[in-house]
Parts: structure tokens; C-alpha cells; sequence
């Protein structure tokens, strides 16, 4: 049988071993919250450079100011409306010659806007609602859609890669 010292040694040891075991999962976990704080920080300000570019875009659009509107796609993005994928360089064209006969976009207003960040932090999802009534010679045509822009950050600027729109039903 141990010694009364001998235990008290025993007890003390574990006791010791108790104690680091705490202080490094309180660490652990100290250190878990702060590197989630930074993310969410990291996050928030993606966030809104994100929603500056969506803004920006969109008031681009509204505005029929084409050079601004299309530096915002990527190279090679894909865009989907009129229930069929578009070629970037013919729907510019389309624009262009739509904006130089002098129709266009008379409205173009965004609700309900979401943006979603991936956790890599250079790519976002944005989706919102769209009311725009544009002209085509003496007709306006009035429509609500659904946007979807994925934005992907290249060579430190946010750009579309993707552009999915949907006309909604009239209700």
C-alpha cells in the first residue's frame, strides 16, 4: 500500500493534469471564438464590398450606361434570360443598338436584395427582385423578375459570372 505522501503526490499530479487539460481546451475554445469573430468581421466587410458592386451594377443598368454595366461581367460569363442562355458579346450588341435608337431601361428597381458570401470569401450569391419597365420604340413594357448574379472576385475587382433572370407571372 502507497504512503500518505506518496498518495498526496498521486492526487496532486492528477490534480496538475486537471488543471492543463482545462486551461488548453479553454484556450482551445478561446481561440475557436476569436478566429469565428474575425471571420464574421472578414465576412461583414465583404459583404459590403459585394453589395457596393451589386448596387453599382444595377444603377448601371438603369441608367443605360453600357460601358459600366458590361465592365462588370467576367470574361466568358454565362447569362440566362428570355428562357434561354445569352451570348455575352451579342446581348451587348443588342443593348448597345437598343441604347443608340434610344430605348432602354426607364425604371429598373431592386428589392429585396440577399447576398450570400461563401466561405472562401471571393465568391457571393446575390439575389433579389426586379421591377423595370423598359421602352421598345413606342411601347412600354412593364415586367417583375427574379435576379440571380453569382460574383466571383478577379484581379481584386467583383465581377458577374453568372446571371440567371426570371420573369415572374403578373399577379
Amino acid at each position: 500500500m502507497p504512503s500518505l505522501r506518496f498518495r498526496g503526490i498521486l492526487v496532486a499530479a492528477e490534480k496538475n493534469q486537471r488543471v492543463e487539460s482545462t486551461k488548453k481546451l479553454v484556450i482551445g475554445v478561446l481561440t475557436a471564438l476569436i478566429c469565428v469573430a474575425a471571420m464574421a468581421t472578414h465576412h461583414e466587410s465583404v459583404e459590403a464590398d459585394v453589395r457596393a458592386a451589386v448596387e453599382a451594377f444595377d444603377k448601371a443598368y438603369a441608367t443605360n450606361d453600357v460601358e459600366t454595366y458590361f465592365a462588370y461581367y467576367a470574361d466568358g460569363a454565362t447569362i440566362f434570360y428570355s428562357g434561354e442562355r445569352q451570348d455575352l458579346t451579342a446581348y451587348r450588341e443588342e443593348w448597345t443598338a437598343l441604347i443608340e435608337a434610344g430605348d432602354g431601361v426607364e425604371i429598373n428597381e431592386m428589392s429585396d436584395l440577399i447576398i450570400q458570401i461563401m466561405p472562401s470569401g471571393d465568391t457571393a450569391i446575390s439575389t433579389s427582385f426586379v421591377d423595370n419597365s423598359s421602352r421598345y420604340g413606342d411601347e412600354v413594357v412593364s415586367i417583375r423578375a427574379f435576379e440571380t448574379d453569382v460574383w466571383q472576385k478577379i484581379d481584386g475587382e467583383w465581377k458577374v459570372v453568372s446571371l440567371h433572370y426570371t420573369e415572374l407571372d403578373a399577379e
